[in-house]
């Protein structure tokens, strides 16, 4: 009985970090695409306000995440914290960089959450 009892509770644990990656996944694919649009219509300030949002996200997905998936969320941090420094830095070219990086992280994201 202790064993049923044990096997349970592993199981459950597995199932609900795989929910709550893939919830954290999605608003990070969410605030990324968001900051995408901003990007790609010069506001640079709201690119950064969503990215970092997705940041946050995709460092919680990256916690709990596993295997290739867990290197894709690693990936898709990277290119979103790229993608905020670019954000930060005036210029259009900058700004260029900061929809690239955030359209890495986008297919990153997506990749990582199949």
């Amino acid at each position: 009985m202790k064993k049923i009892a044990m096997i349970s509770a592993v199981l459950l644990m597995f199932l609900s970090s795989a929910v709550f990656a893939e919830e954290h996944a999605d608003m990070a694919l969410k605030h990324t695409k968001m900051a995408i649009e901003h990007g790609k219509k010069g506001h640079a300030p709201m690119l950064v306000e969503h990215a970092n949002e997705a940041l946050t996200h995709a460092k919680k997905a990256a916690e709990v995440a596993k295997d290739d998936s867990k290197t894709h969320m690693d990936a898709a941090v990277r290119s979103l914290e790229s993608s905020i420094e670019h954000g930060k830095t005036a210029g259009k070219e900058h700004l260029d960089a900061a929809v690239q990086s955030a359209e890495e992280a986008a297919g990153h994201i997506e990749a990582g959450n199949k």
